[in-house]
């Protein structure tokens, strides 16, 4: 089974009707993304992993803000810092450009940015540096268990 394979069987058993879209672009960034599926860079989910005290979690954002990691320690409780390239794969299971917050090998405490929350359809990514999932804020949280939260710098959003 194909790394797209596997997200969509995941998706397919909690929210039947969202589909993987495989394109031919690279969408790795989220400028990358953007421009191939020709949307605002603001409308990609950007899926972060961040190391805590003895813990990873999981911040997905979207693509045109920044984490402030103040807030961002006021809501884990403790300090945290960006995973590794090499942390994020073990994780995950996930290449950097394709990580997402389905199907991953073991459960992660996932915040959902109030930033996406712009838009009615986010782009989250679906595994690879090629995918992408058009997904509203509502289903994300259902299907992460997500926790909805601030922790962007865009104070007004």
């Amino acid at each position: 089974m194909t790394v797209l394979e596997k997200v969509q069987a995941y998706l397919d058993a909690r929210k039947p009707g969202l589909k993987v879209i495989e394109l031919a672009e690279d969408t790795s960034t989220a400028e990358l993304a953007a421009e191939a599926l020709g949307v605002e860079v603001g409308q990609i989910a950007k899926s972060l992993l961040f190391k805590a005290k003895d813990e990873y979690i999981m911040v997905v954002s979207a693509g045109d803000v920044r984490m402030n990691n103040k807030k961002l320690k006021q809501v884990v409780g403790s300090r945290v810092r960006m995973a590794k390239a090499q942390e994020v794969i073990e994780t995950t299971g996930y290449p950097i450009g394709g990580v997402c917050p389905f199907a991953l090998p073991q459960p992660l405490t996932v915040y959902l940015d109030e930033s996406l929350k712009r838009y009615p359809v986010v782009y989250a990514a679906a595994g690879t540096p090629n995918s992408a999932l058009p997904i509203t804020f509502q289903e994300l949280q259902e299907i992460t268990a997500g926790i909805p939260c601030q922790v962007s710098e865009e104070a007004d959003l």
